[in-house]
This record gives C-alpha cells, sequence and structure tokens, in this order.
C-alpha cells in the first residue's frame, strides 16, 4: 500500500501521480479532484484555479520518521527554489500540497491532527538551512510572524479529516499541508481594497459551504491577526486562547 514510487524528496507534478504514483498517492489525488473538481462549492477560488491549470505541486511524506521529514525539508528547499521568482500571475503560482501518508497519521482527533502538524513544522523549523528571515518577527503572537523556511515566510494550511463543520478544512481521508509563499497572499489578497474585496467574496462562499461561519482569526498579514491561529483552525468559532506550539529559535540572517 505505502509504495516508494516516487520519492517523498521530489516535488511531484499533479498530472504524474496516475500513472507514476502509488496507489495512496492516487488516493490523495482522487480526494483533491473531488473537492477541487468535483465540488463547485468549494470556496477557494485560487485553489480551483491552480488545480485545473495543473499547477499543484505535490510532496508525499510516507511516514512520520526523522528520515521521511528530513526527505520532505529536501523537497521543501525544493519548492522554495522554484517560488523565488514569482512574476505575480496567478497562471505562474504553484501551491505546494504535502500530504502524509495513513501510517503517518491516521484516525486522529482533531487536537491530535493539530499537534502532528506543528510538530513537522517544528521540526522543520530545527532542519532549515537558512537563518531566519531579518524582515520577519520571531514572536508567533505578534501580527508580524510567518512560519519560514530556506529564507521564505510561508503560509500553511492544516487540512484533516476531523474538520467535520469547517469543510474547507478537510480535503479527504489524508492529513495535508497546503503551503503557499506568504507574499503570494499579500499581493492577491493582501490589506488593499482589491485584497479586502477577494477575502469578503471567499468568506463568503465559506459561509454557505461550511457548517460554522468562517473563524474570527482570519486576517490579513500584518493587520491585527495572529497568522499561527490561521494556520490549524478550530472547529468551532470559540474564543481562542491556546499558546503556540511553535518554538522557533535560528538566528535573524
Amino acid at each position: 500500500m505505502y509504495g516508494k514510487t516516487l520519492s517523498c524528496s521530489k516535488l511531484v507534478d499533479q498530472h504524474s501521480i496516475p500513472a507514476k504514483g502509488a496507489p495512496w498517492h492516487r488516493d490523495v489525488l482522487s480526494d483533491i479532484d473531488d473537492r477541487l473538481d468535483g465540488d463547485p462549492g468549494f470556496p477557494c477560488l485560487f485553489s480551483k484555479n491552480a488545480y485545473g491549470k495543473g499547477l499543484l505541486r505535490f510532496i508525499f511524506v510516507e511516514d512520520d520518521t526523522d528520515v521521511h521529514i528530513r526527505y520532505l525539508a529536501a523537497g521543501l528547499i525544493d519548492y522554495v527554489e522554484l517560488s523565488r521568482d514569482w512574476n505575480g500571475s496567478l497562471n505562474a503560482a504553484y501551491p505546494l500540497v504535502v500530504a502524509f501518508s495513513l501510517r503517518a497519521i491516521h484516525h486522529a482527533s482533531l487536537e491530535q491532527y493539530d499537534a502532528f502538524g506543528w510538530k513537522v513544522l517544528q521540526r522543520l523549523h530545527e532542519l532549515d538551512p537558512s537563518p531566519w528571515p531579518a524582515e520577519i518577527g520571531q514572536d508567533p503572537d505578534a501580527a508580524g510572524w510567518s512560519m519560514c523556511f530556506n529564507g521564505m515566510p510561508l503560509f500553511c494550511n492544516m487540512s484533516h479529516p476531523a474538520h467535520h463543520q469547517r469543510r474547507s478544512r478537510n480535503l479527504g481521508t489524508h492529513f495535508t499541508m497546503i503551503v503557499n509563499p506568504r507574499e503570494r497572499f499579500d499581493v492577491v489578497a493582501g490589506d488593499t481594497p482589491a485584497g479586502r474585496k477577494v477575502r469578503t467574496n471567499i468568506r463568503s462562499r465559506i459561509a454557505n459551504y461550511d457548517e460554522v461561519p468562517h473563524a474570527p482569526q482570519l486576517a490579513a498579514y500584518g493587520a491585527g491577526g495572529i497568522e499561527w491561529w490561521q494556520y490549524s483552525l478550530a472547529e468551532e468559532n470559540l474564543e481562542r486562547t491556546d499558546s503556540c506550539p511553535f518554538r522557533g529559535a535560528k538566528p535573524r540572517s
């Protein structure tokens, strides 16, 4: 079941998965196809556009052992290098899907899935080959913080099957992280009139799709919102008082 036809240290083009992927890789792609192509109400129009144009890139992680997280780190380095010279067009943006096998985590609670995701991000931080960018804050509870890797600020959307009401954060039977460079959100959905219009549209779609209103923690980067709360959303819209599991310790560049 857990064949390694495609190395998890390699960025995989979505079109190569049906012919070359292991069975569980194809299961992940099938689940994503159901959401992004088969479900017209899925709220993230950027993901739907990227999938329809074949822009998604994948890293498949066979297990949560250290060797496989190191393979993930190697693939994430490749992804960051691919993303450095972005021309500002959505047609040249490549969202990354990091998918974990059921052997890595399966049949967990929402809290266990979220803890797993933060454990992975913490280990990636420890394996990061680059110093923390000087312009990015290091306090997760401050508005200027973002997860960084290989010198690039990233946004990491954790999606998993324990989300029942917040359906837009459930992409099927596997735990996945959707990773994008932070600057892409700043360009297309930042704290500008055009960006606010985009966010309003997506939040309206979320309200129609999820069984709970959009999370009150969602906010434009640097505009007062807490970024890490948006990586792993709570299932219900309650006041959040939890502490960030991420503990960054790398020196600044």
